[in-house]
């Protein structure tokens, strides 16, 4: 039975790629369905409360610092929760743990796009003589290189890679009901492994609006160029998620089809060809929360 379009509609916010998993979030639930160490499928699930039923995160701008937020606490959560089910532990990190682990992930990623990149034109701006326009547009391509080498050089681990195709899986998926199709393993294997409001179209857009935001800032220290690039990554992050959401809002029109190609083709980094027991995995995930949606 096809899935009806107008009684059935998915946020655009949607999912993420764990460790032989993956988690498709709703607007009421969010559901994730691992592949075990025995081969069976286990699924998790839990009702979405707080942030997502805030006023807040309709508001827009705001609202994209609030879900991101929560997205990536809860996509820690669950991506904890599935490396813990492939090593076969018990015990969860959660609470206080969790917390420190994204927060060490974060600062890890602020570190390396956006400190790092400005130290190292600080660097080559004591070797040659640059305008402080050359500077900033210097250190937003440091940034961009720096996004798609990270995502090239992790990509080659095999670790990753099995991730990446999972990755696949969700989108394949996911086009699959948007373009309403009987959702079944057939069906969803020739679609695309490229989704508009992807993370990856997200993590991009924030570095391009990044180089254009920093252009027009005037010279400075290196000291205060790394705090004013720290200090404005929430509106940047803001900007990002508002420019994302219209992208997909809009993905049929065909100049947004052409605005969004550099997100679509970078996304060949950060996605694999799934096999059919990935795509089995998205589909009971994806079945899953359609039902508890619609309940």
């Amino acid at each position: 039975m096809k899935p009806n379009q107008k009684e059935i509609k998915l946020p655009s916010y949607g999912g993420q790629a764990l460790i032989e998993g993956i988690l498709m979030r709703g607007r009421k639930y969010v559901v994730a369905a691992f592949r075990a160490l025995d081969g069976s499928i286990h699924i998790e699930e839990e009702k979405l409360g707080g942030i997502y039923t805030n006023k807040l995160s309709k508001l827009p701008f705001l609202r994209g610092l609030v879900i991101l937020w929560d997205a990536l606490s809860l996509g820690m959560k669950y991506l904890t929760l599935s490396a813990n089910i492939q090593s076969g532990e018990e015990e969860q990190i959660e609470g206080l743990s969790l917390y420190l682990t994204l927060f060490i992930s974060i600062s890890f990623s602020i570190g390396l796009f956006f400190v790092l990149p400005s130290i190292l034109i600080n660097i080559l701006s004591r070797l040659i003589t640059l305008s402080s326009f050359s500077i900033n547009l210097g250190e937003g391509f440091i940034r961009l290189f720096m996004l798609i080498f990270y995502m090239w050089i992790i990509g080659k681990t095999s670790d990753i890679s099995r991730v990446f195709a999972y990755h696949g899986a969700e989108h394949k998926t996911i086009n699959a009901f948007e373009n309403n199709v009987e959702i079944n393993i057939e069906n969803v294997k020739p679609f695309p492994l490229a989704h508009a409001r992807c993370g990856t179209a997200f993590l991009l857009t924030l570095i391009l609006i990044s180089i254009v935001i920093f252009s027009f800032f005037g010279p400075m220290p290196l000291w205060k160029r790394i705090i004013s690039r720290i200090l404005m990554i929430p509106i940047i992050a803001m900007f990002s998620y508002e420019v994302i959401k219209w992208l997909g809002d809009h993905s049929n029109n065909i100049l947004v089809k052409a605005v969004s190609y550099p997100n679509l083709l970078l996304q060949k980094l950060t996605t694999r060809e799934p096999n059919e027991d990935m795509i089995e995995i998205a589909i009971t995930a994806f079945n899953r929360l359609l039902k508890l949606e619609n309940s």
